[in-house]
């Protein structure tokens, strides 16, 4: 995959899930930043999510406070993890419980 298309891609899923998660977080506890390739998302306790854009790996790297840490290629129109192929989305909406 080139860097473009790269970029645009993992770019939509982060941003979709920024907005999502803002707009399912009805009670105002979680603070989500999408900036420059980096969502951030710190929950009520302070724990943090870190999920950023890994350009040179075409990979989206995820820091999760419960499932530790992974690495996600695009296979098939979704997010795939490198160990076990597990779906990004799938395993984030696990674990916010929504």
């Amino acid at each position: 995959m080139d860097e473009i298309t790269f970029k645009t891609l993992s770019d939509k899923m982060l941003s979709n899930f920024a907005d999502s998660t803002e707009a399912a977080d009805e009670k105002g506890e979680l603070d989500v930043d999408y900036q420059s390739g980096v969502l951030t998302i710190t929950l009520a306790n302070k724990k943090q999510y870190v999920i950023n854009q890994h350009v040179p790996m075409r990979q989206i790297w995820l820091s999760s406070p419960i499932s530790g840490a992974a690495h996600f290629d695009y296979a098939n129109g979704s997010w795939k993890s490198t160990r076990g192929g597990d779906d990004l989305l799938d395993l984030l909406q696990r674990e916010f419980q929504f």
